[in-house]
């Protein structure tokens, strides 16, 4: 199930939508039958199938594959797991992509509050989850909530991952566009 989930990313990545989705299909579909319904990696085939929707502007199939991921991420492995805010972090830029920014708020929050707790405040995901956040205050123009989580995302990324890497560069690139 995970090769053909990796080859299905590798098609998303090449632009290949239409030969991915088949791919994800077959490996959660393995995944439900060989681990379980209930399994993380079942949870990890779902949250990519539903990245794929979101990607092609499919959000109606797109958020209640993520909401049972995120259900199921939260009750195998807790509320307070990277995956949960791994899922998190795609239910609330489901909603982003689609302006329902009220929503996507308290779950990007919540995200970066288990990454921060759990992660550290200095951990790369840390630093995506405050990029997501500035992002989301980017898109409604609060400007002013979007510079210091942009900042600090990009001191994280400086420190942790160097100067050079294009985590960084995005980085200062989304600061540069506020």
């Amino acid at each position: 199930a995970l090769s053909l989930i990796n080859l299905a990313g590798l098609y998303r990545a090449q632009g290949h939508d239409k030969e991915a989705e088949p791919l994800f299909k077959r490996g959660l579909d393995i995944n439900e039958k060989c681990l379980g319904p209930e399994h993380p990696d079942t949870a990890r085939s779902l949250n990519s199938l539903a990245g794929l929707y979101r990607d092609q502007g499919h959000y109606k199939e797109s958020e209640p594959v993520l909401k049972r991921a995120l259900e199921i991420f939260e009750r195998v492995l807790g509320p307070e797991h990277p995956d949960t805010a791994a899922g998190l972090n795609s239910l609330a830029g489901l909603y982003q992509v689609q302006s329902r920014y009220t929503e996507a708020e308290p779950i990007f929050k919540r995200a970066l509050e288990i990454r921060e707790k759990v992660l550290g405040p200095e951990h790369p995901k840390t630093a995506t989850s405050l990029n997501n956040l500035a992002s989301l205050y980017q898109d409604q123009r609060q400007y002013k909530k979007a510079e210091p989580l942009s900042k600090r995302a990009l001191e994280i990324r400086e420190k942790v991952l160097g100067p050079e890497h294009p985590d960084t560069a995005m980085s200062l690139k989304n600061l540069a566009d506020l």
